[in-house]
């Protein structure tokens, strides 16, 4: 290998690297949660709900018991950002839905992550553009939806 070349970071080193970016991307998010009366984990979920999402497959993709989920939602609905519905295919199942309010407290909260939007500030156009097809390489075999 010539001097000119970087050595290729170890797996590890990635690992610690993606670690300490989701650590700090996770407490922006908090923050700005907070910010608006929201948990970091009540604002998860309202980031997770494009479309109706039975209150099991939240509990999955929070990796958390149901019944954590039934307090979270509980609240959420009490602040008319959620609501519960049937599921037109099994009754049994509540779907959770965001309202227009609801959506909307999320998209705030994101807007409002300063230091990751500063963090992604620093990057160039090209960067941008390379981080973002890089992190759409490895999203299939790390999401469990894809």
């Amino acid at each position: 290998m010539s001097a000119t070349t970087p050595q290729a970071p170890t797996k590890l080193q990635l690992l610690e690297l993606l670690a300490a970016i989701g650590t700090a991307q996770w407490r922006d998010f908090a923050a700005a949660a907070a910010h608006h009366g929201l948990t970091a984990m009540q604002a998860k979920v309202l980031a997770q709900l494009d479309g109706p999402l039975p209150m099991r497959g939240i509990a999955t993709l929070l990796v958390c018991d149901a019944s954590n989920v039934t307090g979270i939602v509980d609240r959420l609905e009490a602040r008319e950002l959620v609501r519960r519905e049937a599921d037109p295919a099994d009754r049994r199942v509540k779907n959770v839905i965001a309202t227009d309010a609801g959506r909307q407290i999320i998209r705030r909260v994101r807007e409002e992550m300063q230091e990751t939007h500063g963090a992604l500030d620093a990057l160039g156009e090209a960067d941008s553009a390379t981080l973002y097809a890089l992190l759409q390489r490895l999203r299939p075999t790390m999401d469990q939806d894809a």
